[in-house]
């Protein structure tokens, strides 16, 4: 088993922290206590991190007072640590020690495999999510299976607040959604959150969430995006058209004057070069989903926001012929839900809407309007619908027309087409903050959506930079 750890190694990595308690932090940022073999040396590592944060010195003086204090200090162990010859670069003995802490956890979880397949005869994709979620955990580092104790989590709390001070008096503190109105509502999407964004066909579904990929993108975060309805060339072109502010039937014709086409080879150049991960197969379970999330955070720890483009064209791990389609969505809502608190990042899902709503008078959207709508409701921490009324306006009068010349009379519209149509985001849950509506305007031309500023109804919309920072805020004429 010598293979699988060296401890003079490990006392050199320490000893070097001792003799120069400067390079500390650096060393903490790429190893934790777990990653040492011997017990004596995850004591040590872990006292040296309280007192880094109790800001006293790394000494051996400190250090032995300290492990004495929790009955964990060994005398010849600490002669053996002191003893070892202090080095100047670290890296190298970093990556030794982590290579070999890996190598003990493969080991661990190669033994797990083996008792929850054979003995506790878990199904194959049980225990294929599991190996994904345990080589997560290895290579991240980001969860842990034990308890949180009442030390750690008050701490957290407290950099928190720390950080939520720092940031001034600004509503926003978890991941910016693209509108000013809505993060003031909402504080931002909270990183682990369920967000589900639900809307009957031709309300911009779709338009809504590729703005606020947009705007994620801009700033320089990671995007990942499932599309099971169009491809990603499609895609594309909606985020060029409401980048550009060409329209989305020219660039789809390729009509365009010189002037656009240099804006558009500018925003073409500008996107190649951001996080956006689109996976356009059209067909995913759970299963798939949870996979190919967790690898592409992994490897891109900038990564966001994940978008999925429609909860319903998702099936369950087992889509076996009888299956109960409400339990379906059940076991899909929940493992999004899942997934987002263990990737500690929020999950965007669009849903589709009854035709109930169809059947009202008021056909703004509600709670049980939503498709298979318990398990969704219940799961979701924010829910919102997307509610255009001159969609229906719209329809309506068309019907009218339709009618008028079955009869064989004249019809005049009075409806006027929009360019910039008003927009309801409607808040119909929100588990930590109130339900509401938001007014945003949608620009039909180039599929974009933007605030519509509640003072002067004059929309307006927040410019980021190519370094992610908010440039400036333009007004937009009145609609």
């Amino acid at each position: 088993m010598e293979h699988m750890y060296n401890l003079n190694i490990e006392r050199a990595v320490l000893s070097a922290i001792i003799f120069d308690a400067e390079i500390y932090e650096d060393i903490a940022s790429r190893l934790n206590s777990k990653d040492f073999h011997l017990p004596f040396h995850q004591y040590i590592f872990g006292v040296m991190e309280d007192l880094h944060r109790e800001e006293k010195p790394i000494s051996e003086e400190f250090l032995i007072g300290k492990l004495q204090s929790i009955g964990k200090y060994d005398e010849m162990g600490m002669m053996d640590l002191l003893s070892a010859n202090p080095i100047t670069n670290t890296s190298a003995y970093i990556e030794e020690i982590k290579a070999k802490s890996i190598k003990r956890s493969l080991v661990t979880l190669a033994t797990e495999i083996k008792k929850v397949t054979i003995e506790d005869d878990m199904s194959s994709n049980d225990v294929m999510d599991l190996v994904e979620k345990k080589l997560y955990e290895i290579t991240s580092e980001s969860t842990s299976n034990d308890f949180r104790d009442a030390k750690d989590i008050t701490l957290a709390a407290l950099a928190e607040i720390e950080r939520l001070k720092a940031m001034g008096n600004t509503k926003l503190i978890g991941v910016d959604t693209g509108f000013k109105n809505l993060n003031d509502k909402t504080s931002g999407f909270g990183k682990g959150d369920l967000v589900i964004v639900a809307a009957r066909p031709a309300m911009g579904k779709t338009a809504l969430v590729l703005n606020m990929a947009l705007k994620a993108l801009e700033r320089n975060e990671g995007v990942v995006f499932f599309s099971l309805e169009m491809p990603a060339e499609q895609l594309m072109l909606r985020m060029l058209s409401a980048k550009t502010m060409i329209r989305l039937q020219n660039l789809r014709v390729g009509d365009l004057t010189d002037n656009e086409w240099n804006s558009l080879s500018t925003a073409t150049s500008e996107l190649s070069r951001k996080k956006l991960f689109v996976d356009d197969g059209g067909h995913a379970t759970i299963h798939h989903i949870r996979s190919k999330l967790r690898k592409i955070k992994s490897q891109n720890p900038e990564i966001s926001i994940a978008f999925i483009d429609y909860l319903q064209l998702m099936s369950g791990d087992n889509n076996k012929k009888g299956d109960n389609r409400q339990q379906e969505i059940s076991d899909i809502s929940r493992g999004l839900k899942q997934l987002a608190r263990e990737l500690q990042m929020p999950i965007v899902a669009l849903s589709q809407l009854n035709r109930g709503v169809e059947s009202r008078d008021n056909k703004r959207p509600m709670l049980s309007d939503l498709r298979e709508s318990g398990a969704i409701e219940q799961d979701a921490d924010i829910i919102l619908f997307v509610y255009r009324d001159d969609v229906y306006r719209e329809a309506k009068e068309k019907e009218k027309e339709m009618k008028a010349k079955a009869d064989g009379k004249d019809y005049k519209s009075e409806y006027i087409k929009k360019e910039d149509e008003e927009t309801e985001l409607i808040i119909g849950k929100q588990r930590n903050g109130p339900t509401g509506t938001v007014d945003l305007i949608f620009q039909k031309g180039f599929t974009k959506f933007i605030d519509a500023h509640h003072s002067s109804n004059a929309a307006f919309e927040v410019i980021y930079d190519k370094a992610g920072t908010k440039e400036a805020t333009f007004n937009l004429p009145q609609i």
